[in-house]
This record gives C-alpha cells, sequence and structure tokens, in this order.
C-alpha cells in the first residue's frame, strides 16, 4: 500500500527536526582562551626594591676650634673647588664676663707682673754694670800681662768673670722678657666681650673645600657660637654616587657577587644602569605596611651610568631597581600564568591539533615575576591556556578568544 506524498514529506521533516534537536542537545561549543605560543629565547629572574642615592663619600667639615661662626659664605649645590672655595669662617672664641673676684684677682695680676718688670730691669741693669767693670777689670789685667807685671793665671780669672757677668746680663734679660710677658698674660685677662683687640691678629679662620664637588648642606647658615667639632658643611662630588637598595634578606642571599641592575623611576628618560657592590652583613627588623614584620638588608650599588646620563640626579634621590639575579640566552619559558597545581606537581593545558585541551605535567626552572622556565614537558611551538578556569578540563574543545574577536 503506498504512503500518500505529503505524509512521506511531513514524515521526512519530522525527522530533520528530530535530527537537529538531537545533534543541538549533544554539541559543546568550543571554549574561548588566551593562548601562547612556547618560545626559546632570554630570560633574566629579576628582584625588584626600593633605593636611596647617596654620595659615596661626604665629607663633613667641623669647627677645627671653639669660637663664633660667620655666615655661611655658600648654600647647599653651590660648587667648590678643593683649596679654593672658602666653605666656613670661624672667629676666635669669644672671652667671658668677669665676676668681681675675677676682676680683682686680674688687676692684681697686672700690678704683680708689674713690679716685676721693675726687678726684672733692675737686675739687667746691675748686670750690665757688673759686665762694664769686669770688663775694665780684664782689660786692665791683659795689659800688665803684655809688660810683664803679673801672670797669665791673672788673666785667665779676670776673663772667667767677665763671662759669668755676661751670662748674668743675658738671664737678666730673659727674665725681664718673661716679666713683660707676664704683663701681657694678666692685661688679656680684663679683655671683656665685643672689645677691640690690637689687631694684630687675623680676623679669622678660614676653612677651604677639601674637594672639587657640591655643598650638599648647610648645618650652620646664621653666625652663632659653636664648639669645636660642630659640623659646619657637609661636601660632596656628585659624580661618584652609589645607591643603597633596600631588599629582603632572602632576596640579599640570592644575590650574585657583581649583580648587574636598571635603575628606574629616577625621573629621567630612560633606565640606569648599576652594578652590586656589597651586601650589608647585618640585617633589620622592619614592619612593613601591612603590619608584618621582614628582615630586611641594606645592598650597596655603584652606578654605571656617567654622569651625563643623569642630569639632575642628586644625593638621597628615591629609586627603583630591578636586579637581575640569574639569566640564560635560549630559554624554553611560558607565562607563570599558564601554571596550575596537580596532585602537589605543576601542569598546564597544551591545545592538541584537533583544537582541544589536553593536561600536561611539566617541570619547572626558574621562575621569573612573569615568565618560568620549563626543562620538561614542553616543546618550543605548544600552544599553552592561560588563566585555565573550571571551564576548561582534559578533552575541552578551544578556541582562541583573538579569533573570536
Amino acid at each position: 500500500m503506498r504512503l500518500p506524498i505529503r505524509a512521506i514529506i511531513l514524515g521526512g521533516l519530522g525527522a530533520v527536526v528530530l535530527g537537529g534537536l538531537v545533534a543541538v542537545a549533544i554539541y559543546t561549543p568550543p571554549v574561548p582562551a588566551d593562548l601562547y605560543v612556547a618560545t626559546r629565547g632570554p630570560m633574566a629572574v629579576t628582584v625588584e626594591a626600593e633605593g636611596e642615592t647617596r654620595v659615596r663619600d661626604i665629607y663633613e667639615i667641623a669647627a677645627p676650634v671653639a669660637g663664633v661662626a660667620r655666615r655661611a659664605p655658600v648654600e647647599a649645590g653651590d660648587p667648590v673647588i678643593a683649596g679654593q672655595t672658602v666653605v666656613a669662617e670661624v672667629d676666635s672664641g669669644i672671652p667671658a664676663f668677669l665676676d668681681d673676684r675675677a676682676r680683682v684677682q686680674a688687676e692684681a695680676a697686672i700690678r704683680e707682673a708689674e713690679a716685676a718688670i721693675d726687678v726684672a730691669r733692675s737686675e739687667r741693669r746691675q748686670a750690665e754694670e757688673d759686665l762694664s767693670y769686669a770688663s775694665t777689670q780684664h782689660d786692665r789685667v791683659q795689659r800688665l800681662v803684655e809688660r810683664g807685671a803679673t801672670s797669665l793665671t791673672r788673666l785667665e780669672d779676670a776673663s772667667q768673670v767677665v763671662a759669668a757677668k755676661r751670662a748674668a746680663l743675658e738671664t737678666a734679660q730673659s727674665r725681664l722678657a718673661m716679666a713683660e710677658n707676664a704683663l701681657d698674660r694678666a692685661r688679656a685677662m680684663l679683655i671683656e666681650p665685643g672689645a677691640d683687640g690690637d689687631g694684630d691678629g687675623p680676623c679669622c679662620l678660614e676653612i677651604t673645600a677639601p674637594i672639587d664637588g657640591v655643598v650638599l648642606s648647610v648645618a650652620v647658615e646664621s653666625e652663632r657660637p659653636v664648639a669645636a667639632g660642630t659640623p659646619l658643611v657637609a661636601v660632596g662630588d656628585l659624580a661618584d654616587m652609589e645607591i643603597v637598595a633596600d631588599v629582603l634578606s632572602a632576596d640579599a642571599v640570592r644575590l650574585p657577587a657583581g649583580a648587574p641592575a636598571r635603575v628606574l623611576r629616577w625621573g629621567g628618560e630612560g633606565a640606569l644602569a648599576a652594578r652590586l657592590n656589597r651586601v650589608a652583613p647585618v640585617a633589620r627588623s622592619v614592619v612593613s605596611a601591612l603590619g608584618i614584620e621582614e628582615q630586611r638588608a641594606d645592598a650597596i650599588f655603584t652606578l654605571v651610568s656617567p654622569p651625563a646620563d643623569r642630569p639632575g640626579l642628586g644625593h638621597g634621590y628615591a629609586v627603583w631597581l630591578e636586579i637581575v639575579v640569574w639569566r640564560g640566552e635560549d630559554v624554553l619559558q611560558v607565562p607563570v600564568s599558564a601554571l596550575f597545581r596537580r596532585d602537589g606537581d605543576w601542569a598546564v593545558f597544551v591545545v592538541d591539533p584537533e583544537g582541544r585541551a589536553r593536561e600536561r605535567a611539566v617541570t619547572l626552572g626558574r621562575r621569573a615575576a612573569t615568565m618560568a622556565e620549563i626543562r620538561q614537558g614542553l616543546s618550543a611551538g605548544d600552544r599553552v591556556i592561560l588563566h585555565p578556569g573550571i571551564a576548561i578540563t582534559d578533552g575541552t574543545r578551544i578556541v582562541d578568544r583573538a579569533e573570536v574577536r
């Protein structure tokens, strides 16, 4: 029995609709994902740290004697020349005010010194008279010896007396000089603050710069009394700079000797070059902004870039360091965002030629901030999935998100 053509057509349409519904129910659309092609190339492991510039050798100039420091002749930033530029001036000390007892004692000392001068002058006159008389007697004895009227022994005795009188005169003159100096010392005790001296001494002690460089700071700007050893001016050479970086003690242990570093965010164009000089052997406890106590150490870097490449960079400026701990030239690497843990090991999702995700265990080498070295499990050219979510499992169909856009 033959079916009508209409029934056949309707039956075929129903079968097509039913098949489409089944296909829609079974079909799973591909999951869009960000892909990265594993490549070989240079890779560096770095440590980032905040740093501060400083002049390597700072010369702090202090007052060599107690006195009054005059107003500073220089300002911070002024260039100085070694042995020529005057950076500080110190007047001699100001005498203290005398109380009644000290004044009476000083006046008495003056009168005593004046009396001692009178005594010394009298002794000198007496010594001069004795020497004159001894010389006359010597001349008389010498004439007698020449005529044969007396012996040579008497002449020798007269010569000895003249020598003794001459020595006595020299002693009297020295005592007179001592008495005069004692009088000057006693008069100096009566000098009041602000009194003018005799004008023979220097006006002040001028201190010149010890090196060629610039003035870093001025501790005493206005005129004021200072004690011996009081800091006045600090001088340094901005061409000889270094950087002190604050690093975690765990990172400080990893820094190799002479590690290179890039100086970033220093305020100028481009990056500057630096090289690790030494790491402080002692760490210190620091509480971070999050309230975590950390052990930190100072790493000292020599600024390699010439002064012409860092104009305006001064002492105490803040910088950011990117320190190279390890560098490889031919390293198979993938982004850290492609890695995830599976049963204690590291794994990635690799997209196979059919466009499906395949989980694959990998062995890591060194890790940088954004990239990781792959020692086993991948080959150059493999496509890995970045940031794999819960929608991606082994066998999931994948489509490159860049192709969907």
